[in-house]
């Protein structure tokens, strides 16, 4: 298949395109104006255009099979009303700009989050319930909304809503290895809270997967089988890494002072369930944190 990635310099992106080119799928990576991206695959193609803005990139997403959606500024700072802004338009114009691009018979596999279904406590939550009311729920609903406009155009839409992943070149690894490796690794607020993740590898096989699968559309939820609390991580990570974790638990007041309203997210989470891969028969490589861990840091 012929597939346009918006998104794919980044650290998913640079994993997927990998995994993608090797399965023998012709790649085409939309880049920004100045934009150095990370080194990318050989044998993948680049298209200069801002997802943001309309542009002549759109005819170019619109000769391929495939649009895999998964730009987006990251949600890991202090949230002003500024920064706010940006988290939601780099994702809605990039996703109302892709959907443009769609028509009959294309597909659009386009990335969510689960933080769709906002604080759930120990509930375990599947792709049929309903979403949250914070900020970053909020947020997933109306992302999720945008990319399925492309259906009235005739087009398949699958919305995939990642959990945290865990790889070797970026995301949560990249910023608490080091931390830890120093003998600083604890949990933060209670501990209690749920820590839904995936190894980067089983993320690229999920896409690879449904590649496979036109008949799967609608949310689908990307998260290993094991779920843990952020207790548990946190032990975990420490054993992997063969240092101690005997330091107390980040207090919730502090993470707030420091961090605002983001500290909300990291002191609650979700116990999310991936019911519907499991159901269509997708096989983990990394089931347990204690296998992804030990793959990608012991």
């Amino acid at each position: 298949m012929k597939i346009f990635m918006t998104g794919g310099t980044g650290f998913v992106g640079t994993t997927l395109t990998r995994t993608l080119l090797g399965a023998g799928h012709g790649v085409t990576i939309l880049t920004r104006p100045g934009e150095k991206p990370r080194a990318l695959a050989e044998g993948a193609a680049v298209v200069v255009g801002d997802p943001a803005r309309r542009g002549p990139w759109q005819e170019e997403a619109a000769r391929h099979d495939v649009v895999v959606n998964l730009a987006g500024a990251s949600i890991f700072s202090r949230w002003t009303e500024a920064r706010k802004k940006e988290i939601r338009e780099s994702r809605i114009l990039t996703t109302r700009h892709v959907v443009e691009a769609l028509g009959e018979g294309k597909r659009l596999l386009s990335t969510s989050a689960v933080g769709f279904y906002g604080p759930r406590g120990d509930e375990e939550v599947t792709e049929a319930d309903p979403p949250g009311d914070d900020f970053l729920a909020s947020l997933a609903a109306e992302w999720e909304r945008e990319a399925l406009r492309a259906a009235d155009r005739g087009a398949g839409v699958v919305l995939l809503r990642f959990g945290i992943v865990l790889g070797r070149n970026g995301g949560a690894l990249s910023q608490l290895v080091p931390l830890f490796r120093l003998w600083a690794g604890s949990p933060l607020g209670s501990g209690r809270q749920w820590f839904s993740w995936i190894h980067e590898r089983d993320l690229a096989e999920i896409y690879l997967f449904l590649l496979g699968r036109p008949d799967i559309s609608g949310p689908v939820n990307c998260t290993a089988p094991g779920g843990v609390t952020n207790e548990e991580f946190t032990f975990r990570l420490g054993k992997a890494l063969g240092v101690p974790t005997f330091l107390p638990a980040v207090p919730a007041f502090v993470l707030k002072a420091v961090l605002g309203e983001f500290a909300g997210a990291l002191l609650t989470g979700q116990r999310v369930v991936p019911k519907r891969l499991t159901e269509a028969g997708f096989s983990f490589l990394f089931p347990t944190l204690g296998e992804a861990l030990a793959d990608l840091v012991a």
